[in-house]
């Protein structure tokens, strides 16, 4: 009995101390009293710079007909406009437009800086350089800004008459509808999270016991692995949204 109840109290203060994960070093910085992982920190900010200067690019020579860093801005706009029409509609789709790019691009960015800079060349005293999403503190801060979002969606659109969804059809649901509510984010954060990580974990391996030739193939699907799980997690985040305003 009290085997089993030491086990069930490891199991729930694993849970609880989700944030402390980790998977190899890291490296911290601490700006006033606070620690960071400087890692998570530094790639997030070199992804976010590339986002704006691409976007300024896009932006700052706008044509009628568009070329260069326009036409390809335009066609990354166009692509996160059918993601957020396919599940919101077309009625419904623009207020929600900038939150679904944004997390398609962050995510994006993200994957690909892990998956195409060779940060292992950078040496650090403690740690290395990674893709921000191979650390599960990064994506449940996206899922549960994303379980925010849906809240706020549902909320701003039907008022207090939201929370009908809880008992419908039956009351008897209400425990499972409320659980479906914490089983989302953990969903998608461990989706991205184990898949971002699993991919580094392969090719580090892979190019320790074969560094030459054999790595590229698994390093070019990880590069395609890294754009689907930036597409699911946008079109997931969508999704969640259009559940939440449905019937309005």
């Amino acid at each position: 009995m009290n085997s089993l109840q030491s086990t069930s109290l490891i199991n729930f203060n694993s849970l609880f101390f989700l944030s402390d994960i980790e998977v190899g070093k890291h490296f911290y910085l601490e700006l006033n009293g606070i620690t960071f992982h400087g890692q998570v920190l530094v790639v997030s900010s070199i992804v976010i710079l590339i986002v704006f200067i691409f976007s300024f690019l896009g932006t700052s020579n706008k044509n009628i007909i568009p070329n260069g860093w326009q036409n390809f801005m335009e066609s990354v706009v166009e692509f996160i406009k059918d993601i957020a029409v396919n599940q919101l509609g077309e009625s419904a789709y623009r207020p929600w437009l900038p939150f679904i790019g944004t997390i398609f691009l962050f995510v994006f960015g993200c994957n690909w800086a892990g998956a195409v800079i060779p940060w292992k060349l950078i040496k650090l005293n403690e740690g290395e350089f990674a893709a921000p999403t191979n650390d599960i503190n990064t994506t449940v801060a996206l899922a549960l800004l994303t379980s925010f979002t849906y809240f706020y969606a549902g909320f701003t659109t039907k008022g207090f008459g939201y929370f009908k969804r809880y008992i419908e059809p039956t009351p008897i649901l209400l425990p499972i509808n409320i659980l479906e509510d914490f089983t989302k984010p953990l969903s998608l954060s461990f989706r991205l999270f184990g898949n971002v990580l699993a991919d580094e974990l392969t090719v580090s391996v892979l190019t320790v016991l074969v560094p030459l030739f054999i790595p590229l193939p698994v390093m070019l699907l990880g590069v395609f692995a890294s754009s689907v799980q930036a597409l699911i997690f946008s079109t997931l985040a969508g999704a969640y949204i259009a559940e939440s305003v449905e019937g309005h």
